[in-house]
C-alpha cells in the first residue's frame, strides 16, 4: 500500500482511526503515505508502542507522514 491517504477533510478522531485502520490492513514490506491538516502528535506515541517506523514533513498543502514496520 504505497498510495497516499488524503485524511485533510476529516474532523478528530477520524483521521487517528482512519489510520489505525489502514495500518491493521498493511501488507509486510509496504508503507502507508497519509496527508493530515495537523501533524499527529498522538499518533506518533501510539506508532512506537506498537513497533512502526514514521517519517513526516511539512508541505505546502499539510504533514505528509510516511509510516512502515519497523524491522
Amino acid at each position: 500500500m504505497n498510495d497516499l491517504l488524503d485524511l485533510r477533510a476529516l474532523t478528530a478522531p477520524e483521521p487517528m482511526e482512519r489510520v489505525l485502520a489502514a495500518l491493521d490492513a498493511l501488507p509486510d514490506g509496504t508503507r502507508l503515505r497519509v496527508l493530515l491538516a495537523r501533524e499527529p502528535h498522538p499518533l506518533y506515541g501510539i506508532l512506537a508502542r506498537t513497533g512502526y517506523r514514521w517519517q513526516s514533513e511539512w508541505q505546502d498543502d499539510g504533514c505528509l507522514v510516511t509510516i512502515a514496520r519497523s524491522a
